[in-house]
């Protein structure tokens, strides 16, 4: 019988709390927020970002292979690296056909492909450049990856918008178990920065109108949250069968407990007012891993800063657990990655169990009354962290929940 225990040995994050998984656990700890001034989209006024800060790709990469690589892919390769590195792993001594990558996206390389049209527009079809389509496709987050990993095994993308990142760590973690690979590289990367998508936002309501004070915009919970604030990131995690983790003597950082996903089916970018779909996910995490909701000592939320999202989360967090479990959102710092949000939270969730630290949710100044849980707020929090649930959840109704538990 395969190993149905899976660990994660490797971590790796590029965010806009930092590069690396040190500098990222240090800046959400002093909750000091990323945001920064971003475009003035016209009439719909200024708007904030936060990206990466110091990512220079050429030199990561090398400028020919920098070149070639949409943002998206060039964040997660610096992850991934990370995240193999941290695992004590090495493309060179692995056996490639047994490694697999599953990584989630969600707008993929939009910037490549809204700079081509721009081109076409301007200068006609010949104009446009042969790697448009190898830049700017969703699926080549994995490809690129599985090059320059020389990984042959098992490759796909997956894509359930701000979930991405999570199903694709679920997906990995039930591939492991079924013997498909014996290592899987997963996580989610996302490069939104782009006008056209952060004018789309902006047209929906999604995004923060606080643009006067960027270190203050992203309020995941406050009474007066507004929106968020769009971000840029990736995160990478190692997954092994536990078995074959401790025969090789690695370093484990956590074990993946359990998984579970649902769809809301209510509405394409509105969460289910009482969170059915978001409880729904997180029942089905603690299902998988033979766990109660008595069990969880912490849930590292989706939290994302909207008046929507962060309600109905609340409602489903203390349908399961009262107020009984801490609850963060690292988004008041990070603000929202997308795919990587979920991936970024995960190993954040692994840090929290490491440190038995909570991070405190940035700029929570008075929590909405409606929201009955307790939310760690203006410091970090420590505490004993054994079993943390980590939730995300998209656009479409598409939800998300990882359980990461003590080694």
């Amino acid at each position: 019988m395969v190993d149905q225990s899976v660990v994660i040995t490797g971590r790796g994050l590029v965010t806009p709390a930092g590069i690396g998984v040190t500098e990222n656990w240090t800046r959400l700890c002093s909750g000091e927020s990323a945001a920064v001034p971003g475009p003035d989209l016209g009439r719909l006024g200024a708007q904030l970002q936060c990206p990466v800060p110091g990512f220079d790709a050429d030199l990561l990469l090398g400028r020919p292979a920098a070149r070639r690589l949409d943002r998206f892919s060039q964040l997660a390769i610096v992850a991934a690296r990370e995240a193999v590195g941290d695992a004590g792993l090495s493309p060179d001594t692995w056996d490639g056909a047994r490694v697999a990558v599953v990584m989630g996206c969600s707008v993929g390389g939009i910037a490549t492909v809204t700079a081509q049209h721009v081109r076409l527009l301007d200068r006609g079809p010949e104009a446009v450049s042969p790697l448009t389509l190898p830049m700017g496709l969703g699926n080549m987050v994995a490809g690129h990856l599985a090059i320059d990993l020389r990984a042959t095994g098992p490759n796909l993308t997956v894509s359930t918008a701000c979930a991405s990142g999570a199903t694709a760590i679920g997906t990995a973690r039930q591939m492991l178990r079924s013997g498909a690979c014996d290592i899987a590289v997963a996580g989610g990367a996302d490069a939104s920065l782009d006008r056209l998508i952060l004018s789309a936002f902006a047209r929906m309501g999604a995004l923060t109108k606080r643009t006067a004070d960027p270190a203050t915009a992203s309020r995941p919970f406050d009474r007066d949250r507004d929106g968020f604030v769009a971000a840029e990131g990736a995160g990478v995690v190692v997954l092994e069968r536990e078995g074959d983790a401790r025969a090789r003597g690695a370093r484990v950082h956590a074990r993946l407990a359990g998984y579970g996903a649902s769809a809301d089916a209510h509405h394409v970018t509105s969460p289910h007012p009482e969170g059915v779909g978001a409880l729904a996910a997180m029942r089905a995490a603690l299902a998988d891993a033979d766990a109660a909701g008595h069990d969880v000592d912490h849930v590292n939320a989706h939290g994302t800063s909207t008046k929507l999202n962060d309600l109905a989360e609340g409602r489903a967090i203390h349908a399961l657990f009262g107020e009984e479990v801490s609850v963060t959102s690292t988004k008041g710092v990070t603000g929202h990655m997308l795919a990587a949000a979920g991936a970024a939270e995960a190993v954040y969730s692994t840090l929290s169990i490491e440190h038995r630290m909570v991070p405190p949710t940035a700029n929570l100044e008075v929590l909405d009354p409606e929201i009955r849980v307790d939310v760690v707020a203006s410091a970090p929090r420590a505490q004993r962290a054994d079993m943390v649930m980590s939730t995300s959840f998209g656009f479409g109704g598409q939800n998300a929940a990882l359980l990461v538990a003590a080694p």
